[in-house]
């Protein structure tokens, strides 16, 4: 295998291609349907998927939803401070009431230290209780009546990316989520699948291509830098996935007939890689930090549907390595001749 660093997987993108918007309707988004047996690619709609797929491609989805994560507060001292919660707020056992819960958080601000107290309005507050460094918090949050973790839900705000450079909007708390997300706990949404509209779903099921969820809920392991010129010792922060018993026993029915798994987006590929077995696909719950570069053998997809990723991530690097690092690089840089708009809210890749 050709050895890489991770500056080859580096490539230089315009300011003006990062979608700082969602397209006007989700399903007019563009598609580059990039073929890896020819080394091809071709321009599409998303519209256009019913028709570039057939009744051999199974859709595996991820239906987690993002919640408002991002909170704003201040010191004591006046300070601001801001909080992306990592996952939903942890309800402390019994018998402490409901009034208190703990979260982990990355903060932007002034210098915090353990015992401090911040405020966020309504009678929320969060002491520090531990620092875990690289700007983390374990925050303690308790109110003085309600519900804790309902106060944060109604609190909190849509997190966007640091690279969608303008406050959240109204619409981004639809637009940001997608049409099938049920399960609460993700800070950033499957952005693969924002462009799925309840219309497209029904053409794909008219087509006989069918579908089935999994849940991975996005944490900020998804975004961690690589840090390390030797991308293989990048490690993972794991993140929570449910691989329902119904999701496995259609997978392996669709499998032995012989049909192609179709991941919607890079936290699809990782859990179905990381529950691909000998056996076939079992029911599992737990924790996946399945790093997924260039020499990984994968198990159990067959096609990729992903948006077009920041340079030298570990998205980039998971789709170059199903796809070649030379192909996709050569497909990015047509991506960005024809103007696609690019990552959260921008454009797709169909890989066959």
């Amino acid at each position: 295998m050709t050895s890489f660093t991770l500056k080859d997987f580096d490539y230089t993108l315009p300011p003006e291609s990062i979608a700082q918007h969602p397209a006007a309707c989700r399903e007019e988004s563009r598609l580059m349907v990039v073929d890896r047996a020819r080394g091809r690619w071709r321009h599409h709609r998303f519209a256009d998927l019913p028709e570039i797929l057939d009744a051999r491609d199974f859709l595996v989805l991820n239906n987690t939803r993002v919640f408002p994560a991002r909170l704003r507060g201040r010191k004591a001292s006046g300070g601001q401070v801001e909080l992306l919660l990592h996952h939903l707020p942890e309800l402390l056992p019994a018998p402490v009431p409901p009034n208190m819960a703990r979260v982990r958080a990355s903060y932007r601000g002034h210098r915090l230290k353990v015992g401090q107290v911040l405020h966020f309005g309504d009678g929320l507050q969060g002491e520090i209780t531990a620092l875990a460094g690289g700007g983390v918090a374990e925050v303690l949050f308790r109110t003085l009546e309600g519900e804790v973790c309902q106060i944060i839900l109604e609190q909190g705000q849509v997190p966007l990316p640091p690279y969608i450079r303008r406050a959240p909007e109204a619409p981004d708390q639809e637009r940001y989520q997608t049409v099938f997300a049920t399960q609460a706990g993700a800070i950033a949404a499957p952005t693969a699948g924002l462009h799925f509209t309840p219309d497209i779903m029904a053409e794909l099921t008219a087509g006989g291509i069918d579908s089935a969820f999994i849940t991975l809920h996005v944490g900020p392991g998804t975004f961690l830098p690589v840090r390390t010129p030797d991308y293989t010792r990048h490690r993972m922060q794991p993140e929570f996935f449910v691989m329902p018993a119904g999701t496995a026993q259609r997978l392996n029915q669709a499998r032995a007939a012989g049909r192609r798994l179709v991941a919607v987006g890079t936290t699809s590929v990782r859990v179905l890689e990381h529950c691909a077995g000998p056996e076939g696909f079992t029911p599992r719950e737990g924790w996946c930090g399945l790093y997924i570069y260039p020499g990984h053998n994968f198990q159990a997809v067959d096609r990729i549907l992903t948006n077009f990723h920041l340079p030298k991530s570990t998205l980039l690097l998971l789709v170059a390595a199903f796809a070649g690092r030379d192909l996709i690089l050569a497909a990015y840089q047509e991506a960005i001749r024809e103007r696609y708009r690019f990552y959260s809210y921008g454009d797709c890749m169909l890989i066959l």
